[in-house]
């Protein structure tokens, strides 16, 4: 119970920083350009400095690299998962075909950096949830500049899956850099000034995403934002549906507990605000986006701390 009192109060949090993001744009403190600039920020310097900082911090043992292999093999296996579940259910969607290809994307990828770290530290205790992420975010990258980018490009020439890019980018990167650290820290360490720079860095990203997301729940109409039925239909998928149905899987499995509850809380995460980014970058229904990282993000606040409830419940079956 103590761990989920510990996740309650970061969800209390989480919720807070989208409310101040609100606010601040209501009053004028963030507009368009801030926003995306401040995305900017978090993309190239923020997000690869968190996974590196994340497995810089971690102690070297052979037990972490059996956890490390545990959670990177998970990453794969759920976004196999996920990308399989979400083509089966969007393949219905023809009527618009932008809001397919957003719905689509939103329910494979999680936002499982900028606010899984915080979450899974909640729960596994600090330091243990963000190593455990960190590997996991490798399958994300992975899998969104090929499966992801490959959603994107249906029916547009424009939009082009190239090695390159599935391989070179702000995810990828960081993780190989952080991977080849941790491996190497028995015989060598970062100077403590580089450490502290990264964890800085790395630091901005929960709170800035959060009031980015927040700014641009402030932009959508009430009435647009709480009555478009599709969004409610996404939520329910991504964050009941797909975590209550990975935890029993799990169970099945025969996982031990500490996975069952890394699956359901990772599964159970809002959409990636990297949904926004790429919708706006490509002119994909970018409104539409911001809905769906929007709505989710604020109902996680309520439904993460049920799907944590029901995953322990699941493990003491």
């Amino acid at each position: 119970m103590n761990i989920f009192h510990s996740l309650v109060g970061i969800m209390i949090t989480l919720f807070l920083l989208l409310a101040v993001g609100f606010f601040s744009r209501k009053a004028g403190l963030l507009n368009d350009a801030s926003s995306k600039n401040l995305s900017k920020l978090i993309i190239c310097l923020g997000q690869p400095a968190l996974i590196i900082a994340a497995l810089n911090n971690a102690e070297w043992s052979e037990e972490r690299l059996k956890i490390a292999l545990w959670a990177t093999v998970i990453g794969f296996a759920m976004h196999t998962f996920m990308a399989v579940a979400a083509f089966l259910i969007c393949r219905g969607m023809k009527k618009n075909a932008d809001h397919a290809k957003i719905f689509e994307f939103a329910l494979v990828f999680a936002n499982c950096g900028f606010l899984g770290f915080p979450v899974l530290d909640s729960v596994f205790g600090d330091g243990m949830g963000s190593f455990m992420g960190a590997f996991y975010v490798i399958s994300c990258h992975l899998f969104m500049w090929t499966w992801g980018i490959a959603i994107l490009a249906r029916g547009r020439d424009d939009i082009r899956l190239t090695p390159k890019k599935a391989l070179l980018n702000y995810g990828t990167v960081p993780c190989a850099v952080g991977i080849v650290l941790y491996m190497l820290k028995p015989v060598f360490e970062l100077p403590e000034p580089i450490g502290k720079t990264l964890n800085y860095l790395g630091g901005l990203c929960t709170p800035i995403s959060l009031l980015i997301t927040g700014g641009l729940l402030a932009t959508i109409p009430l009435k647009k934002l709480f009555g478009t039925p599709s969004l409610y239909a996404h939520s329910a998928v991504s964050l009941f549906a797909f975590p209550m149905v990975v935890c029993v899987l799990t169970k099945l499995m025969r996982l031990p507990d500490q996975y069952i509850l890394f699956c359901t809380v990772m599964a159970g995460l809002p959409a990636a605000s990297s949904v926004t980014m790429l919708g706006e970058l490509h002119n994909i229904d970018p409104a539409y986006a911001s809905q769906i990282v929007g709505i989710t993000s604020v109902l996680t606040t309520v439904t993460l701390p049920v799907v944590f409830l029901f995953a322990e419940w699941v493990i003491g079956l």
